[in-house]
């Protein structure tokens, strides 16, 4: 990145602070957005310097994009909370401030770089276990809805058995292929963004140091602590800038999977639950097919639904009974529909 564009860069980070903190209700938040600005502003100034020693002239001011401007109307809308993923891509630091307790009498603060990233351990894997139990359950509904419908308009079971392989080959992969662009696109913004961060950690350290304790302070520490702490975070440049990145944009790197395994996995876990209802079209069952597909739906809906309840709190057989009602409201609808339209075009 040129000297220009790293000016332009922070004079955009100071343009979009100044909103936050104009649109920001808590005086603590925003405060710290104010600090930010101005702690942006010095580091323009820096990038300004080496602009002159290479021999062109700084610019003088700075002109918004319409992105920018667009964000800022947004921020002055919506608040800057909604707009955390957006503002991380801009590269607005802060944003932990929204999803982290506060460090006294709070979540506890951590006192040397052993401790960066230890909070966020092991919280990973309840989350895959949550995406694969709803992709399970969106291959489920959607090829007993596409079933039903068609079998709702035709009698013939190999109509019926090719709308249902139809079905479970164009949503595996449609949902795979929408997993892969989501985990690509997160994973680039991140690479780009820790690598705006590197640049910024060996041009102006101390100035990296002090953003860092702009953050710490506004989540409950005193400056004077916050500044020791961000100081013992940079001594350790690969801990230093997974702490920035946590700290200032709001990201777990932690949170950054493979993006063929994520579209793998929701290729796979779509199609087991598409494949239930069409079990007993291939399994040759004829003209019971429909009846079993419907009680192997229903029994797979409640164990689903239970499945969830692990997550919701709720009672594991309220959810399983909310599950086939909305399942089985889905199914009846999308066959009632084929019905119509079979009578209708016959």
């Amino acid at each position: 990145m040129s000297f220009i564009e790293s000016w332009n860069e922070e004079r955009k980070s100071s343009y979009l602070y100044r909103i936050m903190a104009a649109a920001e209700s808590d005086s603590m938040k925003s405060a710290l957005f104010a600090n930010l600005a101005r702690a942006a502003d010095g580091q323009a100034r820096i990038w300004e310097d080496k602009i002159r020693q290479s021999g062109t002239i700084p610019p003088t001011d700075y002109s918004p994009s319409l992105r920018v401007l667009l964000v800022a109307f947004l921020i002055r809308c919506l608040g800057p909370r909604r707009l955390r993923p957006v503002l991380a891509a801009l590269k607005v630091r802060g944003m932990s401030v929204y999803g982290a307790a506060a460090l006294v009498g709070g979540h506890p603060m951590p006192v040397s770089v052993e401790d960066i990233g230890h909070r966020h351990v092991g919280i990973g894997g309840g989350g895959k276990l949550r995406a694969a139990v709803f992709g399970i359950n969106d291959g489920l509904v959607s090829n007993t809805s596409l079933i039903m419908g068609v079998a709702g308009a035709v009698t013939d079971v190999r109509f019926i058995l090719l709308s249902g392989v139809a079905g479970l080959l164009a949503g595996a992969f449609s949902m795979a292929a929408g997993e892969y662009v989501s985990v690509r696109s997160q994973r680039e913004m991140y690479e780009y963004q820790i690598g705006l961060e590197r640049e910024e950690l060996d041009e102006y350290p101390e100035e990296e140091a002090e953003e860092l304790a702009l953050i710490y302070n506004a989540r409950g520490l005193s400056l004077e602590e916050a500044r020791h702490v961000a100081h013992e975070m940079i001594k350790d440049r690969e801990h230093a800038i997974d702490t920035l990145a946590r700290e200032e944009l709001g990201l777990n790197p932690d949170d950054l999977g493979s993006a063929w395994g994520a579209a793998s996995s929701s290729f796979v876990a779509f199609a087991v639950g598409s494949v239930i209802p069409l079990a007993p079209f291939v399994l040759g069952f004829g003209n019971r097919a429909l009846p079993i597909a419907a009680v192997l739906v229903a029994v797979a809906l409640f164990s689903v639904g239970a499945l969830l309840s692990l997550f919701t709190g709720r009672r594991a057989w309220h959810s399983g009974l909310r599950m086939v009602l909305i399942g089985g409201a889905a199914a009846i609808a999308t066959f009632l529909i084929g019905k119509l339209l079979g009578v209708t075009l016959s």
